[in-house]
């Protein structure tokens, strides 16, 4: 590693030092899961997933998947109930929650059974083979029809759909209402999106039968808390699960907590395979089933005085967390529970939340974790204020601000804000981001007629989490019955060698945040050597290294939590190295000073010793060490901060220990034909405490506005009202690019926390808390919108510009029947040319082996009656490729003129139903002409490749039929007008 020698009299923190971690990273030398060497024979996994949002599992057929080459094990749900147990459920409730489907399936994608083979080939290969037959249920989606009564319910142990219902009440919010002259509400919807790391999940397990014990590698990046969840779930004592991680992620932003049930059932794989399994996860799996973020319906009220001051809120909270409940959720609605009133100075508050299930993906963690819910809702509520006041939003913002002299500062539902001055923040960031400047533009663009917004947002940056704060979720009852829960440990490890080398080991798992580097700085400034002279180990084994329930790299807990633990550590070696050295050079330990490499005093700068020397008598000669000195060799700490208590009787509670505070603002301009926003400039001011590193903090900080303009104008995980998840691919759950994610301007100021070694805080997460409301209430700001949804695509623009678009005309010729709400729907139309009479053509359509012959991917068809046929056919759409039943039914003959076609198909990958018209006439020549017009709808995970693959996949599919029918007819069929088609044919195999 690089040093930028700071000087003599200068600390290696706070400067921008050359990332230790670069040069492997950049030159494809880093070690990830999939690097990783495995042991010979281990076997590899593939799943089975659902193609139903909420189904009973009727029958399962794994006879023909055993058989085939190369498989060793096939798994379902019963197998996996008797290897191991439920799942934790987040609440108390008599709930089971399985990592595998076991009776039902609750969401597309959930495993259904998984196939252990010699390679990921055969073992895909395998999973087609398996027969299974589904009851589907009806299924829902929206967290607020979960509410109804009248909805599909998805777990018996519940209330409906309701696994947790709590109110809570602080201060006098009755009374603060009933005396403001204004409340003013806003309803919002938060949808559901992901942080989408470029390495997807990975395990590697092993079971020992002699030791009844596990050997776990996994990108799993914490909590541990987690770790007696599995060892639970796996049933074997926690010093029997043995948890690892690679040197290298390839990403997490918490995605990667949501790695533990294949955690679980990897494990599981591999006790009933008798041979080490690995499992990566593919990136439609991941896009499918892994965890995301919640999405929230909120309802937010105010109580507010004529000039703008909040009194009150008021808050209803609906969080959806899919399927399963598991642990930690409800956690992304619990981690913002002290910090409901934002950076806000509002004594008054009133909170329901409910948490519901729906047929989802089981939400975990993601970047921001809960702030983004939040914070959309109080700052468009703090626009809306504005907006019905006649009053400057950023006015609104100062007027309501925690004041300077406050800190520390405890909120009405229990957070302790540590440290800022939030009114000086904002001052400078309107000055040195030139706000002035930004309303000019404004002004010049609207007199121009362009859609020109400016937005604001005030946010406060939790970070470092109370391991408490999720049991807030229960009554305090419930909480003393379980005893208490808080703190936020962070563990971390010097030791010194034989010859005085200096190495950390911290347990918490990073995925490009510079753990390395920083950690180096912080130890080499205690000792007084250079960054390039420590180690830094930043692996973890549960069987070898210290750690706890709250160790691994999640709420922004590193620079706060865990470097500040390591400069414990070193400090108290260096406590005793310098008395050590006190001894040896004839000086008190108060005059010893590290530095250069040497440990000297601080009035004779020539009576020194090397570093090196002092720091490995521990090893040498123990017995020349002076009395009352213990060894020099490895310490330990283990640190809590004691600000991280329990919740109270009245629920109370500090969720997080420190706070950074973040002003933003923006200017937007809406294109007024293609509605699409351009952000015209943003300015981020953060107060992150103590800033270790520079250049890694702004790093941090675009990362989180990168996917926080995502959030705000892309990304959305959507489901149809079946339950099919319909943006499995990149082409359809779409990310911002470089082209469109701006440079942002970047300002700091730098207000230490008393509760930190470090005086550090967290910074990771706050853009992605703050931008996608800042960009929501700009470009509120340029259409003059009340309501808004995210993301904020054109086509939802354009309904709030121009309004709803008018419904299409309904068809007249050869009209089919309406599809199924829900699904996705493709539907279509054309011609084909055959060099053939429209007699014989029509005899072929009612043939099994000619159909055989010219369906694409067909492997048979039975003819069940004269009108009825069955047909086992294969079909590839872009990444999904699978083996389906389908059954088809002729009606309305009209020989040789027309005839409908109807029918269904299902299998591993999806479902399908749909119908279409063909008629025949003859054309001169001798040909016939064949007119077909179909609407189909499809459902499971080949709904979710995306609207494009499909409807393009649906064309070429199409065109392989009329081509086969062609040929089986001895002639050609050409598709007049449509050359982009026959190129496609001749591309995907219509013409051979």
């Amino acid at each position: 590693m690089a040093d930028n020698d700071p000087g003599s009299d200068s600390l290696w923190v706070g400067q921008s030092i050359v990332r230790v971690e670069d040069s492997a990273l950049l030159t494809g030398r880093g070690r990830f899961i999939d690097d990783i060497g495995v042991h010979p024979g281990t076997l590899h996994a593939a799943f089975l997933r659902s193609p139903h949002a909420h189904a009973d599992i009727v029958s399962m057929d794994v006879s023909q998947a055993m058989q085939a080459r190369g498989v060793v094990a096939v798994l379902h749900g019963e197998d996996i109930k008797t290897l191991t147990s439920s799942l934790v459920v987040g609440v108390k409730a008599p709930v089971e929650c399985w990592p595998m489907a076991v009776g039902r399936v609750r969401y597309v994608g959930e495993p259904v059974a998984i196939v252990v083979a010699t390679d990921r080939y055969r073992a895909e290969d395998a999973i087609d083979l398996i027969d299974v037959r589904y009851g589907p249920h009806p299924a829902v989606v929206d967290p607020l029809k979960a509410l109804s009564p009248e909805a599909p319910v998805l777990h018996d142990g519940f209330a409906g759909n309701v696994a947790s219902d709590r109110s809570f009440r602080y201060g006098d919010p009755e009374q603060a209402f009933a005396s403001a002259p204004h409340r003013i509400s806003i309803d919002v919807s938060y949808p559901r999106n992901s942080c989408t790391p470029i390495e997807t999940y990975g395990v590697v397990a092993d079971y020992d039968p002699g030791e009844d014990a596990y050997d776990v590698l996994a990108n799993f990046q914490g909590p541990f808390s987690i770790h007696a969840v599995l060892s639970r779930a796996l049933k074997v004592p926690g010093n029997r699960l043995r948890l690892r991680t690679p040197p290298d992620s390839g990403g997490s932003f918490g995605v990667k907590q949501g790695v533990f049930p294949y955690i679980v059932l990897i494990a599981a794989a591999a006790r009933a395979a008798g041979s080490p399994v690995k499992w990566i996860e593919d990136r439609l799996e991941h896009l499918t089933a892994s965890v995301s973020a919640t999405n929230r319906a909120i309802s937010l009220a105010a109580a507010v005085t004529e000039d703008g001051r909040i009194l009150a809120l008021d808050w209803d909270q609906v969080e959806d967390c899919g399927a399963h409940l598991r642990a930690p959720e409800p956690a992304t609605l619990y981690r913002m529970h002290g910090n409901l009133t934002g950076a806000y100075d509002i004594r008054h508050l009133k909170i329901r939340n409910r948490v519901v299930v729906t047929n989802k993906t089981p939400t975990g963690l993601n970047r921001g974790f809960g702030g983004p819910q939040v914070y959309f809702a109080l700052e468009r509520l703090v626009q809306r204020i504005a907006l019905e006041l006649g009053l400057d939003p950023l006015d609104v913002i100062t007027r309501n601000l925690v004041p300077a002299d406050a800190f520390p500062y405890r909120t009405a539902s229990g957070a302790l804000l540590d440290s800022g001055n939030y009114q000086e923040a904002v001052r400078r960031a309107v000055q040195e981001g030139a706000l002035a400047e930004l309303k000019s533009r404004r002004d010049a663009a609207r007199a121009e007629g362009r859609l020109y917004g400016i937005g604001y947002t005030a946010v406060v940056e939790p970070s470092v989490s109370n391991m408490g704060y999720i049991t807030t979720v229960l009554t305090p009852a419930e909480r003393r019955k379980a005893g208490p829960k808080n703190g936020a440990q962070a563990t971390a490890t010097v030791a010194i060698d034989p010859v005085g080398s200096v190495t950390v080991h911290v347990a918490s798992a990073p995925q490009g945040q510079g753990h390395r580097t920083v950690l180096s700085q912080v130890v080499a400034d205690v000792f007084g050597l250079k960054p390039s002279d420590i180690r830094v180990n930043t692996e973890i084994d549960t069987a070898k290294d210290a750690w706890s329930i709250a160790s691994g790299n999640y709420a922004s807990r590193f620079a706060p939590a865990v470097a500040g633990t390591a400069k414990l550590a070193a400090e108290r070696i260096a406590g005793r190295l310098q008395r050590i050295a006190a001894s040896q050079l004839n000086t008190e330990a108060e005059d010893i000073a590290f530095s250069g490499g040497h440990v000297g005093s601080k009035r004779n700068p020539d009576n020194r010793l090397s570093f090196s020397r002092v720091a490995a008598l521990s090893h040498w000669s123990p017995g020349a060490l002076p009395d009352g000195v213990g060894h020099t060799i490895r310490e330990t700490v283990f640190w809590s901060p004691p600000e991280l208590t329990a919740p109270d009787e009245e629920d109370h509670i500090n969720s997080s220990l420190c706070h950074g505070f973040i002003f933003d603002f923006c200017g937007v301009e809406i294109d007024r034909i293609t509605l699409q926003t351009r952000i015209d400039r943003y300015v981020t001011m953060h107060d992150c405490g103590t800033i270790l590193h520079p250049a890694m903090v702004d790093g941090q900080v675009r990362g989180g506005f990168a996917q926080a303009v995502g959030a705000a104008l892309y990304e959305e995980y959507a489901y149809a009202e079946d339950g099919s998840f319909l943006t499995g691919t990149f082409a359809d759950y779409l990310l911002p690019t470089t082209a469109e994610v701006p440079n942002p301007i970047i300002l700091h100021m730098e207000t230490p926390s008393p509760f930190t070694p470090l005086g550090a805080k967290g910074v990771g997460e706050g853009n992605c808390m703050s931008t996608p409301v800042c960009i929501a209430n700009a470009v509120a700001d340029a259409i003059r919108a009340k309501d808004l949804v995210l993301p904020l695509v054109p086509a939802k623009l354009a309904e709030l510009v121009r309004g709803a678009e008018a419904a299409p005309p309904s068809r007249q010729t050869g009209e089919v029947k309406e599809k199924r709400a829900g699904d996705r729907k493709l539907s279509g139309q054309g011609e084909a040319v055959v060099a053939a009479e429209a007699q014989r053509i029509f005899d072929m359509l009612l043939d099994p082996d000619t159909l055989a012959a010219v369906i694409p991917g067909c492997h048979g068809v039975e003819k069940i009656s004269d009108n009825h046929f069955r047909a086992d056919v294969t079909l590839g759409i872009g990444p999904v490729k699978g083996r389906y039943r389908a059954e088809v039914k002729l009606s309305d003959l009209d020989p040789p003129k027309a005839v409908t076609l109807a029918g269904h198909a299902e299998g591993a990958l999806g479902f399908g139903h749909g119908e279409g018209r063909i008629t025949l006439r003859p054309v001169a020549g001798g040909g016939t002409a064949i007119h077909y017009i179909y609407e189909a709808a499809i459902g499971g995970k080949v709904a979710s490749i995306g609207g494009r693959l499909l409807d393009g996949a649906a064309r070429v599919i199409i065109g392989q039929f009329f081509a086969a029918l062609a040929r089986q007819a001895g002639g050609n069929a050409s598709v007049p007008g449509n050359s982009v088609l026959a190129r496609l044919r001749q591309w995907f195999g219509g013409q051979r």
